[in-house]
């Protein structure tokens, strides 16, 4: 097995856009004023591409890029009725495709050039090529149901690349790990009734989407107890997320022992996000991609990709990125997080954290893992 992180990404995934002019997640017009910040902007993943260009880490790993998912591919996941209601609307110069899902002019292909990263990123590694891997996917994938896209999310990323590892590779048991601020819902629903993907999320309790994501949510039929949710309380930050990654992540994958490990990483956890009060910074996605490749050096040869699922916050979430894809190479370049000292100064008293640590553990026992 090769030594390196691959690294994927296409500069037009970075060109994608929602259509029509956006304010945050509000649609310009009537009494909404046009803004210059808006959910899924490309200025986040591009500044973390440019801070590892500067700190040297770009040439720590194997940048590359890949084509598009095959339509086939994207039909083990997708109905055929979605796929060409996408298609005409992206041929139409775009509009709105679902709930807070706009497409803009040739969002279509764009799409599946962003599920290709994720696709192609998971095949190099299981094949042996890369150690690990960094998937740049945009549009992002976390939120996107079979025939329903979400929260700017068009094509559900990650689980056309399980299928298509469990296709070509016969890979059996894969594990996905969502640490977003938002609940993972698509991974959640696509693989609710199965017991050969281990779906787990941790996320801020009632953000995104409303109304899913609770504790209870643990699969159905052959998929009981193969769905964890995780949800913390706004603020818990860096403390919440370790503990829980130390009580309920690490024995619920040791438990399911996969071949696989898939990461959406999402960083909009990051404490100056405009959609999440999570208040983690890049020291604390060091820790949680550390926790991760500890994981897979025990159960799948290593066998790690981390899925880049947004974050809004531009000038934090490139150290966040930075951090992430430093632990993947073994790397530390020593690059100065100006963050760290102010979001340190917002985490959670003792007293609070202790009342979060409780939770876990109660979740904890409820899932026989205490």
């Amino acid at each position: 097995m090769s030594a390196r992180t691959g690294f994927f990404h296409d500069e037009r995934c970075l060109w994608h856009s929602a259509a029509g002019g956006m304010a945050l997640i509000a649609r310009a017009g009537g009494w909404v004023q046009p803004a210059d910040s808006a959910v899924q902007s490309p200025q986040a993943p591009r500044r973390m591409i440019s801070l590892m260009q500067v700190s040297g880490l770009a040439g720590k790993v194997e940048f590359r890029s890949a084509a598009m998912a095959d339509e086939n591919d994207l039909l083990r996941v997708h109905p055929r009725s979605y796929l060409d209601r996408f298609k005409r609307l992206s041929d139409a110069d775009g509009g709105e495709l679902g709930d807070f899902a706009p497409c803009g002019p040739g969002g279509y292909e764009t799409a599946r050039l962003s599920a290709g990263q994720v696709l192609h990123a998971v095949d190099q590694v299981v094949a042996g090529r890369y150690r690990n891997a960094y998937a740049m996917s945009r549009p992002p994938g976390q939120h996107c149901l079979a025939d329903m896209p979400m929260g700017f999310c068009l094509l559900a990323n990650a689980a056309i690349a399980i299928e298509a590892a469990r296709s070509a590779h016969g890979v059996r048991r894969i594990a996905l790990l969502d640490w977003g601020a938002h609940h993972g819902n698509g991974a959640q629903t696509l693989f609710y009734e199965r017991d050969d993907v281990l779906t787990v999320s941790l996320h801020q309790e009632g953000c995104f989407p409303p109304g899913c994501g609770g504790a209870g949510e643990r699969g159905a039929g052959r998929g009981v107890g193969f769905n964890i949710n995780v949800p913390l309380l706004p603020g818990g930050g860096h403390d919440a997320y370790r503990y829980a990654m130390q009580r309920i992540v690490a024995p619920a994958i040791d438990r399911f022992r996969p071949e696989l490990l898939i990461v959406a990483s999402a960083f909009d956890a990051n404490g100056l996000d405009p959609l999440s009060r999570m208040l983690l910074h890049s020291g604390s996605y060091r820790m949680l991609t550390e926790a991760a490749l500890m994981l897979a050096d025990r159960h799948c040869r290593g066998r790690l990709v981390v899925v880049h699922e947004g974050g809004d916050a531009e000038a934090v979430v490139p150290f966040c990125g930075h951090a992430v894809v430093e632990a993947l190479a073994g790397e530390n370049l020593g690059v100065d997080d100006p963050f760290i000292e102010l979001f340190d100064a917002w985490q959670p008293n003792a007293q609070f954290a202790a009342f979060q640590r409780g939770l876990i553990d109660e979740m904890a026992r409820t899932l026989g893992l205490l």
